[in-house]
């Protein structure tokens, strides 16, 4: 009986730790702050960054286009290689039409390392759309604070390789900068392309 009780116990907190993972966003302080509607909240705004062919770009460039926004960095070893190819994934299945009306963003949290050239390699195994996004330990800093992202680094080891803790949801931006909606990682490239469609008006 005792052994049931505590699978039970687990189980719900396991429950539970899922659920706030969806419902959280990145504050003003460290960590997860859990809300009760993502969309009541306040993520995204202006940014200044340089794009992966080293052109320097503002949140304005991509105005008339829904926005698709990750933000990982190209050292990450599961979450976003993974993530990214479900997003190429639900891309592919769009009409060519839709498509167009789309702009998939990568947004590194690693500014020490994403340079230019080095998200342009890295994107060259996922959907051409994509563009990568890097800048200044400020610049990063500033869009990773708006979208509420959160991003944490981890120590370095003897060889100086360190690695980033970070979230793996997809933001959704409307063609006018707003927020639309937000999406947990772990979603099949099927699934994530019918809710994008149904949001794509």
């Amino acid at each position: 009986m005792l052994v049931w009780i505590r699978a039970v116990l687990y189980g719900l907190i396991v429950l539970v730790a899922g659920a706030a993972i969806i419902v959280g966003v990145y504050g003003p302080e460290r960590g997860f702050r859990i809300i009760d509607d993502v969309t009541s909240t306040k993520v995204g705004g202006p940014f200044a960054m340089i794009d992966h062919t080293g052109k320097a770009v503002t949140d304005a460039d991509y105005r008339g286009k829904y926005m698709l926004v990750f933000f990982g960095f190209t050292n990450c070893p599961d979450i976003c290689p993974t993530e990214l190819q479900t997003i190429s994934a639900a891309l592919d299945l769009f009409p060519p039409a839709t498509l167009e009306r789309v702009q998939p963003l990568f947004v590194t949290v690693d500014d020490e390392r994403d340079t230019p050239a080095a998200i342009k390699e890295y994107l060259g195994a996922f959907h051409p759309r994509f563009v990568g996004l890097t800048g200044s330990s400020a610049q990063v800093a500033a869009i990773t604070k708006v979208y509420r992202a959160y991003a944490l680094k981890g120590p370095a080891n003897r060889d100086g390789m360190f690695m980033i803790e970070h979230a793996g949801f997809i933001y959704l931006m409307s063609p006018e900068g707003a927020f639309v909606d937000i999406f947990r990682p772990g979603q099949q490239p099927n699934d994530l392309a019918k809710k994008l469609k149904r949001k794509i008006v």
